[in-house]
Order: C-alpha cells, then sequence, then structure tokens
C-alpha cells in the first residue's frame, strides 16, 4: 500500500513527517525545509506523493515520485 507522506506544522512547534492516514507524526523538525527534505526521500522510495502544508494546513506544494501512467505529452511523440 502506497503512503503518502505529508510535511505539517506540528501544534508544538516545528514540522511534522506523516503518512496519510497516521495519528502520530514519523518524525518532527524545527525547520520546514529539513522536514520536506526527510518527506521526499521517503517519497521517493516509496514511489508516492509527497503534500507540502503551511501552517494553516493548506496544500502549498504536490510532488508526485511515484509511476505516472500519463505523462506529459512533451516527449516529441506526436499524434
Amino acid at each position: 500500500m502506497k503512503k503518502d507522506q505529508h510535511v505539517v506544522a506540528n501544534p508544538r512547534g516545528g514540522w511534522s513527517v506523516r503518512h496519510t492516514g497516521a495519528a502520530r507524526a514519523t518524525r518532527v523538525f524545527d525547520k520546514q525545509k529539513d522536514a520536506v527534505d526527510y518527506a521526499r526521500d521517503i517519497a521517493k522510495k516509496q514511489s508516492s506523493e509527497l503534500y507540502i502544508h503551511r501552517r494553516d494546513g493548506t496544500i502549498k506544494e504536490k510532488s508526485s515520485y511515484g509511476n505516472d501512467p500519463f505523462p506529459p505529452g512533451d516527449k516529441g511523440y506526436r499524434s
């Protein structure tokens, strides 16, 4: 089962990395950049999605590290 990674503000301060549906954080960091780097490594290894949230909970950025069944059309293919 693919577990998407989320970087979210921690209520006690700092930034948490947790996978979708997790009640507890995988790890907590002081800086958002450190949390993003850690979560990105996990998402790449698991071929999953990475969601980076703002402090208010809205999604700031999303990255996909899975196998895309519909890659962009800029690969030189013509219909």
